[in-house]
């Protein structure tokens, strides 16, 4: 079995030249931050504050896994708060969403009592909702909820379009050889639907991102990173409040990296690529 290291460098070696442009893009970045700090320092130093340097950053970054912060917490307890309810909340929309978009997608008369009800709840913003969720489902299971509806539409809406999209052909090919109903949908619905399916969960993770940042913001028991960046924003540390932004960068990028593995395998093991 391969190490990470040796994934890691032959997954640069097979990408060498988006691993080099991704590279770049970063340095420019970086640059051009450090830059606009010290213009500010040495220009507007009553807004050098707000914009810290990317070494102070990167400084607050490692010392907020080593010190705890005003609530006695280290960064890790945060991570773990938010991948708890991230995790949780991914869960439940996918236990939801999987069966209700195949049903939705499958028959018209199960779309047409689904899609009123999903109509009017899906141009909310899940975040409209943080201050219901908080009273009535607590500190705990709000935000949770909040990742729930973040994930659950387009997971939902992206099996649909991958249901309603299998060629007829296809399935009235499968009848013809004699499939019955179960083996049209784990061998021709299922798998055609897979690429839509996986879609769904790569855009919603980013979407439940963003929702338990701002529930956590809100409140939640028990820490979280979102909490984290509010906390220290308000009080000021913004260098510390950046690392946090910096932390969900990353988590962020590692969840849907996880996804995109996760992806591979399941075409490979289905024989799709």
């Amino acid at each position: 079995m391969q190490s990470l290291f040796e994934l890691a460098r032959d997954a640069i070696s097979r990408n060498w030249k988006r691993a080099l442009l991704a590279i770049v893009s970063v340095a420019v970045f970086v640059v051009a931050w450090n830059l606009y700090s010290s213009y500010l320092d040495a220009n507007l130093s009553g807004y050098r504050e707000y914009v810290p340097a990317p070494a102070e950053v990167v400084e607050a970054f490692i010392d907020s896994f080593q010190t705890p912060g005003t609530t006695g917490l280290l960064m890790t307890d945060h991570i773990f708060a938010s991948l708890k309810r991230v995790f949780l909340g991914f869960v439940l929309a996918l236990a939801l969403a999987v069966p209700s978009g195949l049903l939705m997608g499958r028959y018209p008369v199960a779309e047409g009592l689904g899609m009123p009800i999903v109509e009017i709840f899906r141009p909310i913003p899940p975040i409209a909702w943080i201050p219901v969720f908080s009273v009535v489902l607590g500190y705990l299971w709000g935000p949770i909820a909040i990742v729930f509806l973040g994930i659950f539409f387009p997971v939902l809406y992206n099996i649909m379009l991958g249901v309603k999209s299998v060629d007829p052909l296809l399935v009235d090919a499968a009848k013809t050889l004699g499939a019955e109903r179960k083996h049209i949908f784990f061998k021709v619905i299922l798998p055609f639907t897979t690429p839509y399916l996986m879609t769904g969960i790569k855009v919603g993770l980013g979407i439940g991102w963003m929702c338990i940042v701002a529930a956590e913001m809100v409140g939640a028991y028990g820490g979280g990173v979102g909490f984290y960046i509010w906390d220290t924003a308000e009080s000021k540390l913004f260098d510390y409040a950046y690392a946090g932004i910096a932390v969900i960068a990353i988590l962020g990028i590692l969840t849907t990296g996880v996804a995109s593995q996760v992806e591979r395998r399941l075409y490979a093991w289905m024989g799709m690529k």
